[in-house]
């Protein structure tokens, strides 16, 4: 694997790092699972910082919530398509085949990989610097998408308000080895049901509760 053209005005001085983030475990030991860990940790704390000198006024509720749906599987991999990460991914055949280099959970997991690499290769100054440069400019639109509130709770305050019953959540089953678990599960109202999967069940839960919310307020219109 040639090393990235660009990685956002990073330039490694050891690309083996950047090899080694962008090697998946479809294609066997050494994998990018540690330096995933790594860069997950890395990346909670930068981006809570970031919103602790950032918004002064908001609880730490609002703060968690705003972490979370920076550093979220849908923020990460929009993040990795920004940098191209996908056609870099190093995937085993069977992954390869299935278009793993498209999937959400294979990007997002990249981008901590990468976060963890490139400190590594440098320092955590160096590091907060570049997650902030690509973070920042998301930042906005993110928190302009919906109101902080999760979906669960938006669900079934909408129910509430419609004097509909509340959601029913199932979890439908469980997928992959348990380190790297993938969970699907139904989002149930009176209007039908949504599916979502996720890499816990909660998160499962609420990104059926979200599609189900879009579905309602759609139907609405």
């Amino acid at each position: 694997m040639k090393t990235l053209p660009d990685l956002s005005g990073y330039t490694f001085n050891n690309p083996e790092l950047l090899r080694m983030a962008l090697r998946h475990r479809s294609v066997g030991k050494p994998h990018n699972e540690r330096l995933e860990f790594l860069g997950d940790s890395m990346l909670g704390a930068v981006v809570a910082e970031w919103l602790f000198q950032h918004y002064p006024k908001l609880d730490e509720g609002d703060l968690t919530r705003m972490r979370s749906r920076l550093v979220c599987g849908e923020s990460l991999s929009r993040l990795a398509r920004d940098l191209g990460l996908g056609q870099w991914i190093e995937l085993g055949p069977g992954e390869k085949k299935a278009g793993g280099h498209r999937r959400d959970s294979i990007l997002a997991d990249a981008f901590e990989a990468v976060i963890a690499a490139i400190y590594l290769d440098s320092d955590f100054a160096t590091m907060r610097q570049w997650v902030l440069r690509q973070i920042t400019p998301v930042v906005e639109s993110r928190m302009k998408e919906r109101p902080l509130k999760d979906a669960k709770t938006r669900l079934q305050e909408w129910l509430q308000k419609q004097g509909m019953p509340l959601p029913e959540y199932e979890l439908l089953k469980e997928e992959g080895p348990e380190h790297q678990r993938v969970f699907y599960v139904a989002c149930r109202t009176e209007t039908g049901c949504e599916q979502a999967e996720g890499s816990s069940r909660k998160r499962a839960e609420q990104q059926a509760a979200e599609q189900m919310l879009v579905r309602l307020q759609e139907q609405q219109k």
